[in-house]
C-alpha cells in the first residue's frame, strides 16, 4: 500500500499548481497588455520629441530680432550683398521686398549710406526667409504693383 503521507502531498501539489496557473494566466494577460500599452506609449513620447524638435527649430527660425531687446541689431553691408546672394534676388528686387528705393540698397551695401532702425528690422527678418518664401513674397509684391499701375492709368 503506497503512503498516504505521499499522495497526499502529491495531491496538494497537483492542485497548487493547478491554481497557481489559473491565477498566473490573468497576471500574464495583464501583463501582455501593459507591454503593449507601454510599447504604444513610447511610440506616442518619440512623435512628441520629434515635433517638439521640429517646432523649437521653427520657434528658433521665426524669432525677429525686434524681440530680443537685450541684443542690438548689428547692420554689416557684407550681410546684406551676402543675404541678397542667398536669397538669389537682385538689389531692386530686395529694394521692393524691403520697401525702399533701389538706390538705397545700392547704398547699403557700398557703405555709402546706412539703413535706419526699422529698416535695419526688416532686414533682420528677412534673415528667416528662404528663396521661396522669398520669390512668393515677391510676386505677390509685384502682382499689387501692377495691379495698383493698371487703376491708376485707367482713371
Amino acid at each position: 500500500m503506497p503512503n498516504i503521507g505521499a499522495l497526499l502531498k502529491a495531491e496538494i501539489t497537483r492542485l497548487s499548481k493547478r491554481e497557481i496557473r489559473q491565477e498566473m494566466a490573468g497576471v500574464k494577460r495583464a501583463s501582455a497588455s501593459y507591454r503593449r500599452e507601454i510599447a504604444a506609449l513610447k511610440r506616442q513620447v518619440i512623435a512628441l520629441q520629434r515635433k517638439s524638435a521640429l517646432l523649437e527649430k521653427r520657434t528658433v527660425a521665426d524669432i525677429k530680432p525686434a524681440a530680443r531687446p537685450d541684443r542690438p541689431i548689428r547692420f554689416v553691408a557684407k550681410g546684406l550683398r551676402s543675404l541678397r546672394k542667398r536669397l538669389g534676388v537682385s538689389a531692386a528686387q530686395l529694394a521692393l521686398l524691403l520697401g525702399v528705393s533701389e538706390q538705397s540698397v545700392y547704398n547699403w551695401e557700398a557703405k555709402k549710406a546706412t539703413p535706419r532702425k526699422e529698416q535695419v528690422v526688416a532686414i533682420s527678418a528677412m534673415r528667416g526667409l528662404g528663396k521661396r518664401e522669398a520669390q512668393s513674397r515677391l510676386e505677390s509684391i509685384q502682382s499689387a504693383h501692377a495691379r495698383r499701375g493698371k487703376k491708376g492709368r485707367g482713371q
